[in-house]
């Protein structure tokens, strides 16, 4: 997958998290699949806030729900050609979180897998010729 097509990846995740920070409904439905195949690891108490966002069940005059405050900034972005992985710690609350999102060629995002408070090792194995290469750095995760 060329690089540009990568960039453009990473922009529509950006734009998902935007639109997931903000509460924007309509624009998260817009970027995901109906059928959008969804995997969790991590602490059983955090596996449904993703879902939530998605659905619209955490509004903001939700405010007694334990996640309203919650949002996902990530500062790390990086595209492998079609998956592109965002990733987070927050201190506060101690989660360190890393989505996995898969994209088609339309901008439609088929498939998110979501780690929390795991360790987790991102390899790309294949023919790297033509494909942009991306230096990541391990990330350290935080015992809690």
């Amino acid at each position: 997958m060329p690089a540009v097509q990568e960039e453009t990846n990473k922009k529509l995740v950006r734009v998902l998290y935007e639109s997931l920070s903000t509460k924007n409904g309509n624009a998260v439905q817009h970027l995901l699949a109906p059928d959008l195949e969804w995997w969790f690891h991590g602490l059983p108490s955090h596996r449904h806030h993703l879902i939530q966002l998605f659905t619209g069940c955490i509004s903001s005059s939700n405010d007694n729900n334990s996640y309203s405050s919650f949002v996902f900034v990530p500062v790390s972005i990086v595209a492998f050609g079609s998956i592109v992985i965002a990733e987070d710690h927050n201190e506060e609350i101690l989660v360190s979180w890393m989505h996995a999102w898969t994209v088609t060629d339309h901008g439609i995002f088929t498939q998110v897998r979501k780690y929390l408070n795991t360790s987790v090792t991102v390899t790309r194995f294949g023919n790297l010729d033509g494909v942009s290469q991306t230096l990541i750095s391990s990330s350290k995760c935080p015992c809690v």
